[in-house]
């Protein structure tokens, strides 16, 4: 359930949030990063030590498998992967695996991730194990933490005056500063190009890649037009719609489909994400959402929602 203290510590002071719907894949052995670059499409051979990028795995066909966070550790590198597709990945990763000395492990029971949220944050973790990584438009930290050891995490920065706040309060950031999340907004049939990861997630300058072919094909020689794009869409005022609405363009031809929708407490409207036809992509382009004859007015807006101050 939201919570507009949360909220509010999120973005104006600090926030403390336990990911239980993230998944752990640690890759060890000396091949760790060189196996990893052939497979992803950032460069994460270029991380130091306490690096942290966004990544994506995909099929040769240019589609999504999964999106990732790629933590680079001494002696060993994190994926930090949705819940649901950890084991999966683990098996199909572990069958791709030759003759490199790597090795692919699911950590997810022993290691949760622990979130930290907002302007102060920098402040309170200083000295603490935590990567930073300003996912959400406002400093953020993350720290992979043995579940039993997640309360006394949480108490100890509750105790320095973050609020203990919930997920569904997170997304509600996540989607003002107009970051799809997979399973949510993307899936097994985008192309990370649709869903604009081309600016943090994909490197252009690193060797080949599983998928590499399609999104150099589409980028170069296509200019960088796909079918879809996802978007920012301010809603008029009425019920919120629900992920799978329709969208139709004013003249009443459909035109995509919206992914996710939140009431934002900043923009003070309703806002969503969703895929339109290309056509239709340029902010202040009107809109209806919905099916008739309940649909509700929109507009499309410039990504992100909200600017905050890092």
């Amino acid at each position: 359930m939201f919570s507009p203290d949360g909220y509010r510590a999120l973005t104006e002071h600090v926030g403390v949030v336990r990911r239980g719907d993230r998944g752990v894949l640690a890759v060890t052995g000396a091949d760790r990063l060189s196996w990893l670059q052939g497979l992803l499409t950032n460069d994460v051979v270029a991380l130091p030590i306490g690096g942290v990028c966004d990544a994506a795995y995909l099929t040769p066909q240019g589609r999504m498998i999964t999106d990732m966070r790629v933590f680079n550790l001494a002696g060993r590198v994190l994926l930090d992967v949705p819940a649901s597709l950890a084991e999966p990945l683990q098996k199909r990763l572990d069958a791709l695996l030759f003759s490199e000395d790597a090795q692919i492990a699911d950590r997810s029971g022993d290691l949760s991730l622990v979130e930290v949220h907002g302007p102060a944050a920098p402040g309170m973790v200083d000295g603490m194990e935590f990567f930073r990584d300003d996912a959400f438009g406002v400093p953020g930290f993350t720290a992979f933490v043995p579940p039993a050891d997640v309360p006394a995490w949480v108490g100890a920065l509750t105790g320095l005056g973050a609020l203990d706040t919930n997920l569904e309060t997170l997304d509600i950031v996540r989607i003002e500063a107009g970051r799809p999340a997979f399973l949510v907004d993307m899936d097994e049939q985008t192309i990370p190009l649709e869903a604009g990861l081309e600016q943090r997630a994909i490197s252009f300058t690193k060797g080949c890649y599983v998928g590499q072919e399609v999104i150099v094909r589409v980028t170069h020689r296509g200019g960088g037009r796909v079918a879809r794009k996802l978007v920012g869409i301010r809603l008029d005022k009425g019920v919120l719609p629900k992920g799978g609405e329709p969208i139709w363009s004013s003249a009443g031809k459909e035109i995509g489909r919206l992914t996710s929708a939140a009431w934002s407490p900043r923009v003070e409207v309703g806002i969503a994400l969703g895929y339109v036809h290309r056509d239709f992509a340029e902010p202040g382009t009107t809109l209806n959402v919905g099916r008739p004859p309940a649909q509700l007015s929109a507009v499309v807006a410039s990504l992100p929602f909200v600017t905050r101050k890092p």
